[in-house]
Parts: structure tokens; sequence; C-alpha cells
């Protein structure tokens, strides 16, 4: 029963990130065929592709009753892509910051971090709020479009470089349809087979579908903002990386839990440890990159080692809250006593030394 649960789980993954990647390099290359630039292509097509797998997970686990991997695999993934993603590729190559991102993409995801937690307060995540979210995204994207117009032409080399778009291809579009399609039914099919193998999982191991979806579900559908990310830093486009994961983080709150709350019959369930802590953990990682990029022009080797540090603290608690562990109000009184405390007052230390050189550098 184990051995066959975990083997539908890691070909349900493994196909569910094949059929992104399908879908992505389809809908890119069949955009750029008919004259769609390339930045364009990475404001939405590539968001939309890497925040294709939880929103396949997402309606697959509504539809099955599972709501729980639906919010554990959106919280999961947005944690997992600013701690863990920004953290090691900041450990890898200090990262380069744009100002659109401090003043407007940043605060925006802050913002709907905020929101999905006040929809949360009813215990229930409802049609009307699916709707709303999902109007969010269409206001998103048209206005990421007027904005893409409106960007210097030689911000447009970088996006074609980084994700190997050309607006001239020798290949046909129908091929890019039928990748487009093969990539559709790839995601369906993994996330069929992901679904039922985590629900098995959770079932055999005594752990709750929300502890699944906070952990391996979310980890294994965030391995295409891993894979992104780390390409545009090995292509030296730092900004890049981290406009990847704030969009896609965006992406996931609009549309994949709006779409959900949409299509889901009776709507998504919000457990009580997720209105408690998880979503409150989300919402506090995303206003943690306030200040994180507020500290100059780069996200720094050491501020990406504390969040990747943050990553394995937030784990280490869902392994004492899964085995019920007695320590766990010892962890609570070193978290809010020393941890988050001393980050404060360390980030609020570089802030006040990135300002005292500023007239320097002038």
């Amino acid at each position: 029963m184990l051995t066959t649960s975990f083997l539908f789980f890691i070909i349900g993954l493994v196909v569910l990130v094949l059929g992104a990647e399908a879908l992505v390099r389809g809908a890119a290359h069949l955009a750029a065929t008919i004259g769609v630039s390339p930045l364009i292509i990475g404001l939405t097509i590539v968001a939309f592709g890497t925040s294709a797998p939880e929103l396949a997970i997402g309606v697959r686990a509504a539809f099955m009753g599972e709501p729980d991997i639906v919010l554990g695999d959106i919280v999961g993934s947005n944690i997992f892509n600013i701690l863990f993603v920004l953290g090691l590729t900041a450990c890898i190559r200090p990262l380069t910051i744009s100002r659109r991102l401090v003043r407007i993409d940043v605060p925006l995801m802050i913002g709907l971090s905020v929101i999905l937690f006040l929809l949360a307060l009813n215990r229930i995540i409802q049609r009307s709020d699916g709707l709303l979210l999902f109007g969010g995204i269409l206001l998103y994207v048209a206005w990421s479009i007027l904005q893409s117009r409106r960007a210097e032409a030689d911000s447009r080399p970088e996006y074609a470089e980084v994700y190997e778009y050309s607006s001239a291809t020798s290949q046909p579009w129908y091929q890019h349809v039928l990748l487009v399609l093969v990539g559709g039914i790839l995601l369906m099919l993994g996330s069929e087979w992901l679904v039922q193998g985590a629900v098995a999982l959770a079932h055999y191991l005594g752990v709750s579908e929300l502890v699944i979806g906070l952990t391996i579900v979310s980890i294994g559908t965030s391995l295409p903002e891993v894979a992104t990310s780390v390409v545009a830093l090995i292509r030296n486009k730092g900004d890049i990386a981290v406009g990847n994961v704030i969009g896609s983080n965006i992406f996931n709150i609009l549309m994949v839990l709006g779409a959900v709350g949409i299509l889901a019959p009776a709507g998504i369930q919000v457990a009580d440890h997720a209105l408690r802590f998880d979503i409150p953990i989300m919402v506090f990682v995303a206003v943690a990159c306030l200040p994180i990029f507020f500290t100059g022009t780069t996200i720094k080797r050491w501020e990406g080692a504390l969040l990747l540090g943050y990553y394995f603290v937030y784990t280490f608690y869902l392994i004492l809250y899964t085995t019920q562990s007695a320590a766990i109000p010892y962890f609570y009184t070193l978290m809010v006593a020393f941890v988050f405390p001393f980050t404060i007052l360390i980030l609020l230390r570089s802030y006040i030394h990135e300002k005292q050189m500023v007239p320097r550098v002038r």
C-alpha cells in the first residue's frame, strides 16, 4: 500500500512538471509566432505556467473532496517560494531587485496575503470570494501588459535570453498548439495521480492532508519556480529570478485560489491549524520581504541564508506538530522571545547602515 501510494505520487509529480514545461514552452512559442513580445510572455504566460501545477492540483483536489490539500498547496508553495527559492538563489549569488518589485509587486503580494487571511476568517473560501480573486488576476494581467508596453526596449532581450523565447521561430504554429494540448493532458493526469498518492500517503502515515499539502505537495508543485529562478540566476538575471517568485505567489492567490473557489462544489474549507498558524506565517513571510528588499538594491547572501534558515525552522515545526510533540510550547517561546526580535534588529541595523552609506556613494 505504501509503495503503491508513493509510486503514484512520484509518477504524478514527474508528469505534472513535464506537463507544465510543455504548456509553458508551447504557449510562449505560439505567442512569439504571432508577434507577442518576450516581456509580455514573461509577465503573463511564464507566470501562469509556473503556477499551473498548483492550479491543476487545486481543481482536482477540490472535486475529490480534499480541500486541505488545496489550501495547503497554495499556502505552502508561497512560503516555499519566498523562504527556500529566494533564500537558496540568494545564497548562491546576490539577487538584484528592481524598483518596481519594491514599490508595486511586493506590496501587492503582501496585500493579497492579508486579503486571503481575511477571507479565511469565516473558515471557508466561497464562490463569491473566488470570483473576487479571479477578477483580480484578470486586472493584474491587463495592467502588466499595459505597463510592459511602456517598458524600455533594452529590458525585452533579458526575458528573451532567460526564457529562450524568440519572436522568430522556424516551427509551424500547429506544433506549438499540439505542445499546449499535450501539456494540458499531462497536467490533468499528473494532478490526479499526485493527489491520489498524497491522500493515500497521508492516511497511511497518520498525518493530515493539510500537512501533506504544506510540505510534499507544495514543494513538488514549486519545482517550476525553482527551475526558472535557477536558469535566470545562471544567466545573471537575478531581477527576473526574484520577479518570477513574487509573480508566482500573486498568481497562486489570485488565479489558483480564485479558480478553485469558483469551481469547488462546496467551496474551500479552511482548517483551524491553517487559520491559526500557516496562513499567518504566509503573511509574515510576505511582510518580511519588504524590509529585506529595502535594505539595498540586492538580496545579500546573509539575507538569503536568513530566509533559508526560516524555511528549515518552519519545516521543523511541522514535524513537531505532526508528531504532537510536547516541545511545541517551548518552540513558540523561543521564536517569539528570541528569533523574531533578533531578526528584526538585524534587518533594522542593515537598513540604517544602507541609508548612511548612500551619501558616501554619491
